[in-house]
C-alpha cells in the first residue's frame, strides 16, 4: 500500500501499518492500492465540508473515494477501471482521506485518549469509507463500528 501523506507527522509510520494490516484483514490486495491521507485546518476542513456535503462546519474527518464499492469487494485491478489506476505507480487509487487535527486533538480529550490512537481511528474510519464501507443505516453504522474496533485491536491501538 502506497499512502502519500500531507502534514502528518510523526505518525506516518503507525498509520500506514495500521492500514496495511486493515487491507489485509478485509482481503484487498495491499500492494497495489494507494490513497492520499492529508491533516488540515478547521477552516479548510469546513470549506471541504460546505464545497462537498453543502455542510458549513467543521467535521473531524472526510472521505473522498475514487472507486465505487458499495458491495465492499476485494477490490480486482483487472476489473477496474483504468482510470483509477495511477499510470506512474500502476496501482489502484482509492481515493483521498482528510483529517482536521484541531478535532482530532479535542476528540482525543474527549473520549481521554492519546492523539496517535485518535488519528488512528480517524484514518481508517476514513478508508473504511473509500473501501465501500459507510454508517447511514443503524446496521451499517454497527457493521462498521464493530470492524473498526476489530482491527484496532488486532493492531494493539488502544484506548490507553
Amino acid at each position: 500500500m502506497t499512502i502519500y501523506f500531507t502534514n502528518v507527522g510523526c505518525v506516518r509510520f503507525t498509520i500506514k501499518k495500521l492500514l496495511q494490516g486493515a487491507l489485509k484483514y478485509l482481503n484487498q490486495p495491499v500492494n497495489d492500492i494507494e490513497m492520499s491521507l492529508s491533516i488540515v485546518s478547521p477552516e479548510e476542513i469546513k470549506r471541504l465540508n460546505n464545497e462537498y456535503r453543502n455542510l458549513d462546519q467543521v467535521t473531524d474527518v472526510l472521505s473522498f473515494p475514487s472507486v465505487d464499492n458499495p458491495k465492499r469487494e476485494t477490490f480486482n485491478l483487472s476489473q477496474v477501471s483504468q482510470d483509477n489506476i495511477n499510470p506512474e505507480t500502476g496501482k489502484l487509487n482509492i481515493g483521498d482521506v482528510i483529517i482536521c487535527l484541531e478535532r482530532a486533538k479535542e476528540q482525543a480529550s474527549e473520549y481521554n485518549h492519546s492523539l496517535k490512537r485518535e488519528l488512528c481511528f480517524l484514518a481508517l474510519h476514513g478508508a473504511l469509507h473509500l473501501l465501500g464501507y459507510d454508517h447511514i443505516t443503524p446496521e451499517d453504522e454497527q457493521q462498521m463500528t464493530a470492524l473498526q474496533d476489530e482491527i484496532l485491536n488486532k493492531m494493539r491501538i488502544t484506548r490507553n
